[in-house]
């Protein structure tokens, strides 16, 4: 084969999520459907939120963001891997490959400080809200969202440029659904120990640094909330902050278990259930959790408002 950036593989095989007959079929219609529901329950968010003006507010430019990269990221994953429950072999091309992790990892690093900023503003509406506006301004907001998609963008390129680096001989196949950074270490016939630091460290800081921030974020509002002498105030706070905080462990915890634990420990297949939660279901689950339980989103008005909007 020809000989690419070092790499004598020019394209891979990804083996998918199991290797099952009798699985094939039942998990192409249930990721099938999960898709569908991922990419409409974030398409609507979208739009909703653009043709309400109502809805333009920092927390809702937050899930504007956050319902924009999951569905960019969800389609980046899931469609290839519904192919591997339909095809005898599921190929992807070497630059493909390299192209799917690296938008994997943009979006994903993206998504760590998209819900770190979603924390802050939840933070500055509880504990300080007569200084809401003036904290949260626009300016403050587009910012925030600049940073992430800044440091997410340099991270991702930082792991990309990293798997470049390394040789590719015989074996090309993928025991996963997707190019991820651990199975394509396991597949290089090179030294992958700058590897393993380098996502020990970058990803340990896309992971480490956004928990700790969130953490310390809910401590206050918790402080908050405790002092509020409503039990009506306490439970409403307490119900709007749990749902965020469920979401941010879900995504967060499948992200340290799948890559800041050692690279001897665990098995495939446990990387890949924890993969699922946070390529698949996390982005499902995230308008569900961020917009349904949401008395604003609830409103029959609003839906109308946009239908109405929409000239046709």
């Amino acid at each position: 084969m020809a000989h690419t950036n070092g790499s004598f593989v020019t394209e891979f095989v990804l083996m998918g999520l199991t290797d099952q007959p009798d699985l094939q079929l039942p998990l192409f219609f249930l990721f099938l459907v999960t898709y569908m529901i991922t990419s409409f329950g974030n398409l609507g968010l979208i739009i909703l939120i653009v043709l309400n003006s109502h809805l333009h507010t920092p927390m809702y430019f937050f899930l504007f963001n956050l319902s924009f990269i999951d569905f960019c990221y969800s389609s980046v994953i899931t469609p290839k891997m519904m192919m591997s429950f339909v095809l005898k072999k599921n190929s992807i091309s070497y630059i493909g490959c390299m192209t799917q992790f690296f938008f994997f990892s943009f979006f994903v690093i993206s998504e760590c400080y998209v819900l770190t900023s979603m924390a802050y503003d939840r933070y500055v509406a509880i504990c300080k809200p007569l200084l809401y506006n003036t904290i949260m301004s626009p300016k403050v907001c587009f910012n925030l969202m600049l940073g992430s998609y800044l440091t997410a963008f340099s991270h991702a390129m930082i792991h990309t440029g990293c798997i470049l680096r390394l040789s590719f001989c015989d074996a090309n196949t993928i025991d996963h659904y997707f190019c991820d950074v651990l199975p394509l270490l396991e597949l290089s016939c090179t030294s992958t120990y700058v590897n393993e630091v380098e996502i020990f460290i970058v990803a340990g800081i896309d992971i480490t640094v956004p928990s700790l921030m969130v953490f310390i974020s809910y401590g206050f509002i918790l402080s908050s909330i405790l002092r509020i002498s409503s039990t009506e105030g306490r439970s409403k706070a307490f119900s709007t902050c749990s749902s965020h905080i469920v979401a941010v462990s879900l995504f967060f915890g499948s992200c340290a278990f799948m890559y800041l634990k050692p690279s001897s420990s665990g098995s495939t297949s446990e990387g890949k259930v924890s993969s699922v939660f946070y390529t698949i279901v996390v982005p499902m689950m995230n308008p569900l959790i961020y917009s349904l339980r949401n008395k604003d989103m609830k409103k029959k008005i609003v839906l109308r408002k946009s239908l109405s909007s929409i000239k046709f």
